[in-house]
């Protein structure tokens, strides 16, 4: 039986034309139309949803826009957050972390895609959280920026102490009251937010701004920067641990003290602080010594000083009562001296009286032999001596006459045989500087300094190269003078000896 395709056409098989069935009032739609018909649809029914999935893609664009995906282990599904969600979040979305997600479901006609508006997302548990947490941790650590070596000592004594805090807590009133109690100092509070969006902005712009403060200016740079904030949970600390409170902290020109939360909360700000305190209180004890410590201190120091000066003085009075009492009395060591000297004196006593008892006798024996009668005997005798060898005064008399006459000549000429007596009349002498005269002129040639006395003093003079070829012809000796003799008196009388 041959096949007939009319008997078998229900109007929904596919024929080269299009065609409209019987009943069949339902007109094409356009892919425009079913695609806004699926979003209305979509958006309608899922307006609002909150979804939990693992950030994967993200990406901003250069608009400030936030474009990303979420996922599980079977699925994954498209995300958009607009520029001004993006900046309200608190933390920096990566690739790896879970977050919860809220907003709305919509398609994207231009390419058949369905993807969900973030409206705000959220990290997923603390879990989540300490994860994302130590990833970031690891990226800074690697950098450098919590390295040992970068840290710096705090100053002993700070003029100007920097706080970052909140004005209004009960951190800065602790912070005044330590310090007040310790080291009055001079305190300036940078106000920030502590928690919540734009916290994490702001105090990173605090520590750049101390920083910026110039040395000597109107107002005064801190010493010391602190950045406080009271306990709380990881999520009301997060501030503290955004990478650009981080990086703010570790570039800080000025030492900083971390005291952020109690001494069990830890954020990245204590890793890179120069010192991490567990409480704000105990930052401010950091940051100043105790004031009564210092003063006790110096006191001592003092007293020290005044021991270090009486010291020496008391063990050189002690030394010196020690050897005073190893020495020897004075009476001691002159006993020995005066018991010689007595018997010195002793002997001296008797040695003069043995001396006045010999001379007394010798003086008795003397006297003895020194009678007047005996004496005019021997000067009798003498007298008839001397007249028997004819020394009588006449004699004696005579003979001086004689002498006195044979002298006369000799001293009338004496003077004339004076050699200085012509240096009256012109003359001069020449002499060696030793004083040795001299007589002529190869002699003095030999000299090389020659001393000339005249009349009113002497003259040294020298006699240059001392050479022969340029001295004067030698002058002819004066003839000699012949000597005057002296006619010595006839003598009358023998000599008596």
């Amino acid at each position: 039986m041959p096949f007939n395709d009319d008997e078998y056409d229900d109007g929904r098989s596919g024929g080269l034309v299009a065609k409209q069935g019987a009943g069949d009032n339902a007109a094409p739609l356009s892919i425009s139309e079913i695609s806004a018909i699926l979003k209305r649809t979509v958006e309608d029914r899922f307006g609002f949803v909150r979804l939990r999935g693992e950030l994967s893609g993200v990406k901003r664009a250069a608009s400030g826009h936030l474009y990303c995906a979420l996922k599980d282990d079977k699925a994954v599904i498209d995300g958009v957050m607009w520029r001004g969600g993006a900046q309200r979040l608190a933390f920096r979305p990566e690739d790896g972390i879970e977050v919860i997600a809220t907003g709305k479901l919509t398609t994207y006609p231009g390419r058949s895609k369905y993807q969900i508006v973030i409206e705000t997302m959220e990290i997923a548990g603390e879990g989540a959280l300490l994860a994302l947490l130590e990833k970031l941790r690891a990226r800074l650590a690697s950098e450098g920026l919590f390295a040992p070596e970068r840290k710096r000592a705090l100053p002993f004594l700070p003029g100007v102490i920097g706080v970052v805090t909140s004005p209004t807590g009960a951190v800065i009133r602790d912070i005044l009251h330590r310090l007040a109690d310790r080291f009055p100092s001079r305190v300036l509070v940078w106000p920030v937010l502590v928690q919540g969006e734009g916290a994490a902005s702001q105090v990173a712009n605090a520590v750049r701004g101390f920083s910026a403060i110039a040395p000597g200016g109107p107002v005064p740079r801190p010493d010391v920067v602190i950045v406080a904030r009271g306990g709380g949970s990881i999520e009301d600390l997060w501030s503290f641990n955004e990478e650009a409170v981080v990086r703010a902290v570790a570039e800080s020109a000025i030492p900083v003290i971390s005291a952020v939360g109690h001494e069990t909360d830890t954020t990245l700000c204590d890793y890179a602080a120069d010192r991490r305190a567990p409480t704000p209180t105990a930052a401010a004890e950091m940051a100043v010594p105790v004031r009564g410590e210092l003063m006790a201190q110096l006191d001592e120091f003092a007293l020290r000083k005044r021991r270090s000066v009486v010291r020496p003085i008391v063990l050189g009075r002690e030394r010196l009562e020690a050897r005073v009492q190893r020495l020897p009395r004075p009476e001691a060591i002159l006993a020995a001296k005066a018991q010689k000297l007595d018997e010195l004196s002793d002997r001296l006593r008797r040695g003069l009286q043995d001396q006045e008892r010999a001379k007394r006798e010798r003086l008795g024996q003397t006297a003895a032999k020194l009678s007047l009668p005996l004496l005019r005997q021997r000067v009798s005798a003498s007298s008839e001596r001397l007249e028997r060898a004819g020394l009588t005064r006449i004699v004696l008399d005579r003979r001086l006459e004689r002498a006195r006459a044979a002298v006369a000549p000799i001293d009338r000429v004496l003077p004339q045989l004076d050699p200085r007596l012509p240096l009256q009349r012109g003359y001069a002498l020449v002499t060696t500087p030793e004083g040795k005269a001299l007589t002529s002129r190869e002699r003095a040639a030999q000299e090389t300094a020659l001393v000339l006395e005249f009349r009113d003093g002497k003259l040294p003079v020298t006699t240059g190269s001392g050479g022969e070829g340029h001295s004067p012809p030698p002058t002819p000796p004066p003839p000699a003078r012949k000597p005057v003799r002296v006619k010595a008196p006839e003598s009358r009388q023998g000599d008596l000896f």
